[in-house]
Parts: C-alpha cells; structure tokens; sequence
C-alpha cells in the first residue's frame, strides 16, 4: 500500500472492525468455523469477501449483523462495540441484502415492503413518503411502487430489497451473494447500483461474492479459506498472486485471464484490471 493511500485511510473513519473473532455453530472451540478474524474496512469503502462455499464468507456477515454470537473477540461499528445491548445502534447503521429477496418481502406492493421498516421506526407519513420516493428514484423504481413483488424479476426484485434497506438510510450496507441467483443483465445492472451507492450516497459496501468480475470493482478484497482468511489487499495485488489463488482453486476475472493471454504473446508489457488501459496498450501495438 502506497503512503498516499495509506494516509486518506487515516483520514477515515473506521467503519467495520473485527478483532480476534472466533466462532463455532457447534460452539466448539476445537471446531471454529471462524479462525482469529482480524480486519478493518473504511468509511466508504468497497470491500468483497470471496473464497469457496464453506470458507466462512456469509457467517462473517452474520456476526457481523449480530445474528451470529461469536465465540470470543469484539466487532466494532464506527468504533461502538457491538453486542446484546445496542442492537438499535447496529441496525440503525448496518443493512444488509440476501441472496434470495423473497425473503424480505412481506407487503402486498413494493412500496409496502419499502415501507415497512418506516413504519417499523414510526416516521411520519408524509416524510416516509418522500423518502420512498427518493429512495425508488435512486434505484430506478418508481414505475414498480404499485406493482405485487412477488411478480417481479429476479433483477426488480433486488432492487426492490435495496430501497427496502436504504429507505432505513444504514452507513453499511451488507451485499450477501446478491448477484448469485441474477441473470447476466442483472448482474451488471447490481454491480452499477453498489458503485453509485458508494459514489453518490457515500455508503460503505460489503459484498460477499463468488463473481470474481465484480470484485475488480474493490478498493479491498478479503480471502477466506476454511474459515481463515488468507489474503486481504487490492484487487491488483490479490490477482498477481497465481500461486495462492490456484492452490485455493479461485477463478480469476476474464479481464485478468484476457491481459494474461496477451502478455504472454507480449502484447502487453504488464497485467492489468484496467480496462481502459488494457484497450489503450493494445491500440499502440
């Protein structure tokens, strides 16, 4: 990591911090399913948990979310420790969104289900109304707010959960294999939600992902196997590891396999995850 990063990161609140945490669903000591988890992420920044089924990637989320108790160590939102006591503290600054959506639906129309948390905090009516409309405007619902959400796509319908979750407005905002059950097109669309919501609503993202395209949209990567992690940097700096990423058997984005194979054929003169630099130098060939 380059001083100038490491200084804006300073600059930084720290957003999620894990210290020492262990965990075992058989509450065994002996049979941790989460080993001695230590990291921090930054206020606003994008971080993907990748590694196998089984490495410990969503029980990170869910101790993290509370709905796990770990075995020993201490989590920290925005610097409060997290436990028992504030649970309203952690779900007034963390959302998450699941794999499948359907699971979060409970109401008759979208706008039900973006309401139902409002309702939840006892918002007034006409301020959860505007909210609701905001939030549909950001992720490109409105025409949905009257529609049965059980009907709609996979694609609408997660965008229907994010506006449920950032209706609540959390500073974190938890991605729990969101993309998995998408097609191509809602894939890519989801991906471009993540970014605007990190650009422009300046919230920390976490994303638990198999897609290894999106994690190229990280500012950090953290590499789970058999409930340890095992790498955490850059997309840049995961990537150009071949060796530890094949002993895991991790797949690597195209784009990276793509700047492999024209290095090889020195086309280009290094790897890159930049598109544009990758199109840039092979344009001067």
């Amino acid at each position: 990591m380059d001083n100038k990063n490491h200084n804006s990161q300073n600059e930084k609140e720290v957003a999620v911090e894990f210290n020492n945490i262990n965990f075992s669903y058989n509450l065994d000591p002996n049979l941790l399913n989460l080993k001695n988890i230590n990291f921090k992420i930054f206020e606003n920044e994008y971080v993907c948990i990748i590694g196998h089924n089984g490495s410990g990637k969503s029980t990170i989320s869910k101790v993290l979310t509370n709905i796990l108790k770990p075995l020993s160590g201490e989590i920290k939102i925005f610097g409060t420790p997290i436990n028992y006591y504030n649970n309203k503290f952690l779900r007034d600054n963390v959302g998450i969104i699941f794999q499948n959506p359907d699971s979060q639906f409970i109401g008759l129309t979208t706008e039900d289900d973006i309401a139902f948390g409002l309702e939840n905090k006892k918002i007034d009516p006409l301020e959860m109304r505007n909210i609701i409309n905001e939030v549909a405007k950001t992720i490109d619902i409105t025409h949905l707010l009257d529609k049965d959400s059980v009907s709609l796509s996979g694609g609408q319908k997660q965008r229907v959960a994010i506006a449920s979750v950032l209706a609540m407005n959390p500073r974190i905002m938890i991605f729990d294999e969101s993309t998995s059950m998408l097609d191509p097109r809602g894939k890519k669309e989801l991906k471009q939600i993540m970014l605007d919501l990190k650009r422009d609503a300046n919230k920390t993202i976490i994303s638990i992902t198999h897609d290894m395209d999106e994690v190229l949209n990280a500012d950090k990567v953290i590499v789970l196997e058999k409930g340890e992690i095992k790498m955490i940097g850059k997309p840049n700096e995961i990537f150009v590891d071949e060796v530890s990423l094949k002993r895991m058997s991790l797949d690597f984005p195209f784009l990276i396999k793509l700047s492999k194979q024209l290095k090889d054929k020195n086309v280009l003169s290094k790897i890159t995850i930049n598109l544009k630099e990758l199109v840039d130098e092979v344009c001067k060939k």
